[in-house]
């Protein structure tokens, strides 16, 4: 069971985040091992094509990585990316960017997820990812 609400989760990402990241994430929803992050369209988002650029993507996977892996171990703050990969399915279009991320593995020092992200509006995705994150010991990076 998720240990921590998509408000709760919103919260902390604005307050450990804002100063340094410029784009606001929406949580949507928290389950069990899932995550649901949006991205609201911002002109600043678009590469040249007129499409949402790949490392925007990239920022959104993470983000619902950390997201998914937070709602079930609690406010780790240390817990860092450690391998991130992700394949281009089609051109996003100009359009909130919606990431769908699902655990497939919680361990005591390592978490795997999948994300898979679409254009709102769109049933076919436009990238998905694999992300793993390494969680560290036992209270370490707690905020609270």
């Amino acid at each position: 069971m998720p240990r921590m609400s998509a408000e709760e989760l919103e919260a902390f990402l604005h307050s450990h985040f804002a100063s340094k990241e410029r784009r606001v994430f929406h949580v949507e929803k928290i389950e069990d091992r899932f995550a649901q992050v949006r991205l609201p369209f911002q002109e600043r988002m678009l590469r040249p094509g007129g499409t949402v650029s790949g490392p925007t993507m990239m920022t959104l996977a993470d983000t619902a990585m950390y997201v998914a892996l937070l709602a079930m171990i609690g406010p780790v703050a240390l817990a860092v990316t450690t391998s991130l990969n992700i394949n281009f399915l089609r051109k996003p279009a100009p359009a909130d960017v919606i990431a769908r991320c699902r655990l497939l593995k919680l361990g005591k020092r390592l978490a795997v997820g999948e994300v898979t992200i679409y254009s709102e509006g769109a049933d076919e995705p436009v990238a998905h990812a694999t992300v793993t994150y390494s969680i560290p010991p036992d209270g370490e990076g707690v905020k609270r």
